[in-house]
Parts: C-alpha cells; structure tokens; sequence
C-alpha cells in the first residue's frame, strides 16, 4: 500500500499551488468583490495541462488519470474555490463523458477544444423544479426527423452564460420515465431558441460563472445525440460519479485553505498574553480540523485511484464527496470563530472559505443523496460500479 505520490504527481501538486498563488491569489480579493470571471486564467490552466486528466493523448490528453486532476484542483482550491469549477466544466464533466460515450467523431470535435480551453463546457441537469431528482426533469427534446427541438429550462448551470458546447439532458419519451432521458452535445451560441442569463445573487464562488439556459423550441442537429437515445440517465449517473470526485478535489483545498489561515492566526493573535494558539480549546478545533482534513484526502485519494484502476467506486466516491465536502464545512466554520469578529471580514479569507465550502454539501448530489448512495450499496440493494 503507497501513500505517496511519484515525482510526476509532486511536480504537478507544486506547479498548480504555484499557479494558484501567482495568477489567481493577486487579485483574487478585486475579483471576489466584482464577481469578476478571468478568461485568461482558464487558458493558463490549459496551457498548464490541466484539464487533460484522464484524457486519451489523442484528443489532447496529457497520459494522467483522475487522481493528477484530483491533486491539481486541490491546490487550486486552496486559494480559490471558483477556480476549481473549471477541472469540471473543461475536463472531467463534459470531456471524459464525451470519451467514454462518443462517436470518433464526436471525440475528435469536442473534446480537444475543451482540454484546450479553446471552447467553454458545460453541463445541464439541475431545473427549477428538479435537482436531486434528476429523472423528474421537464425539459424535452422532439424528433423532428431532420433535427431535434429542445424545450425546457436549466437552472444553477456553471458557465451557462459563457459557454459554448456542453451537455444537456432531457426527456425524449416522457412515458418511459428515467429509461426515456437522453443526452445532447449543445451549441449555446448562434442559436435563437436558446437564451442564457446569469445568476449574480449567489452566497460563494464569486469567480466561477453561474447562470440558467431557456430553451425554446431550439432546433440542434440530429446528430447531437450523446451515445444512445435512452441512455441518458446512465450518462448522467457515469457523469455525477466523476464530477463529484472533482468537488470533492475542491473541499481538500478549501478546507486546506482554512485550515492554514487558522494555524497562521492562532500563532500569531494574542490574548491575555499568550498567542491564542497555546489554548487548548483553540489547540482542540485545530487537531479536529486536521484530523478530518487528513481523513478526507484519504477518501478523496482512494476514489481517485480507483477510477484510474477502472475499478468499481462509486460507493467509495459518495464517501468521499459526503466526508470532504461536511470536513470543509466544519473546517471554514472553525477557522471564521478562531479569526473571532476578524473572520466576519472581508478584509480576511475565513468568510470566503465557509461561503464557498457550503456550496459543496450541494452540487452534484446534496449530502443526503450521497447517503443514500452509500446506505444503498452499504446495504447491498444496489451493486457498487
């Protein structure tokens, strides 16, 4: 049993801590407060090799596999939660998706030009009235012979407002219930049946676009169809699976983060005399944090593996999406209290860790169906893939 990395995975943990503290933390407090989105910086990641994790070389892969990514966007993390989001929309969302169930051709067209940040990605599933209820989506998608017309809404969709092609899911026959979804390569732009928003309003992740996509009788080519029409609630499950090892990538980072602002604070504030650090209720929220940190990335760490074994892990995914995403919560909490009034600043990092960390008990799959995932396969009713 190995518990460290190879050089190569080293060399990349410190080329992403290094990336993330020199083009993104200089202006990240501006940033933050104009909820400013960087091209720039998505292109730099490209260029870094970011987004060609678990990518064949042949459409622009570098030959690494989920645990680099996992490894890279927990540094990024570190500095900045918004700035993992693009691991998901250019890489392990829509990109490793179109590889497994893609035509050649499709792989040939699409994927490059995500791992290359040439094109934004995106993916579609959260509605207004559907979430973690993914199969009582409304939005449809007619045969029209020739062409596929799209109906519906999106909502809570990362980079829908930027974004250029992505994934869309939606019921093609309603009557076959989940067994009647299918997926959809959509081309957001240049088309008049399709309008997109942004939603500024949100509590945390200031940098990473948010929005919601109309669709109104969006005609898109017949050839759109992602794997088979059907198939695409196994789409989906194949595609959560892989996201959520990339959110929970993000809680390592945002927890680590808080967590070395806490440490850095309690050495340094002083209260009746004595650095805050020598107390032992404060000694205990910080052996707390730690502990659960370093339990995390096991979690985190292991389903990565997995993945990359091409063995069975959704049960230990859940885990660990469940586990890192409520340590970081904790982590950011603890960290805002030991910052004392200091941590309700702006002025100070400990608000935006616990803003940006409760987005993660959320996106791809709430805390409670991650539980359920793993109570159902814990409990043998479903088989563990």
């Amino acid at each position: 049993m190995q518990f460290g990395l190879t050089d190569e995975q080293r060399m990349m943990q410190e080329m992403a801590k290094d990336f993330a503290e020199k083009e993104i933390l200089p202006t990240l407090k501006e940033d933050e407060a104009e909820h400013k989105f960087r091209p720039e910086i998505v292109k730099k990641m490209a260029e870094l090799g970011f987004f060609g994790c678990a990518i064949p070389e042949e459409y622009g892969g570098n030959g690494f596999g989920f645990l680099e990514s996992v490894i890279c966007a927990e540094q990024i993390a570190k500095v900045s939660g918004s700035w993992r989001l693009p691991f998901n929309m250019q890489n392990i969302g829509p990109a490793v998706t179109v590889n497994k169930f893609g035509t050649e051709e499709q792989k040939k067209r699409f994927i490059p030009d995500w791992v290359n940040a040439d094109s934004y990605g995106f993916f579609a599933i959260t509605e207004p009235n559907s979430g973690s209820d993914v199969a009582g989506m409304g939005t449809v998608a007619v045969d029209c012979g020739d062409h596929w017309e799209l109906t519906g809404q999106k909502m809570w969709i990362s980079n829908a407002h930027i974004g250029d092609y992505g994934l869309v899911y939606a019921y093609t026959d309603k009557a076959k219930k989940y067994k009647g979804m299918t997926c959809f390569i959509v081309n957001l732009k240049d088309n008049e049946g399709i309008v997109t928003a942004p939603i500024e309003t949100k509590l945390g992740l200031h940098c990473a676009p948010t929005g919601e996509i109309s669709f109104d009788h969006a005609v898109i080519p017949k050839d759109s169809v992602l794997g088979e029409v059907g198939q695409g609630f196994q789409v989906c499950m194949f595609q959560l699976n892989n996201t959520r090892i990339s959110c929970s990538a993000g809680a390592l980072g945002i927890a680590g983060g808080a967590i070395a602002a806490a440490i850095d604070y309690a050495n340094e504030r002083t209260q009746f005399g004595k650095k805050i650090g020598s107390y032992q209720l404060v000694q205990g929220q910080i052996a707390d944090m730690v502990a659960e940190h370093e339990a995390a990335r096991l979690l985190v760490y292991r389903a990565a593996w997995l993945k990359d074994q091409g063995l069975p892990n959704q049960h230990q995914t859940s885990m660990a999406k469940l586990f890192a995403s409520e340590a970081a919560v904790h982590a950011a909490s603890e960290t805002m209290k030991i910052f004392g009034s200091y941590g309700y600043s702006t002025e100070y990092p400990a608000e935006r860790f616990l803003r940006d960390a409760h987005s993660l008990r959320v996106v791809e799959g709430t805390s409670n169906i991650q539980k359920t995932i793993v109570a159902g396969i814990s409990l043998g009713d479903v088989p563990n893939r």
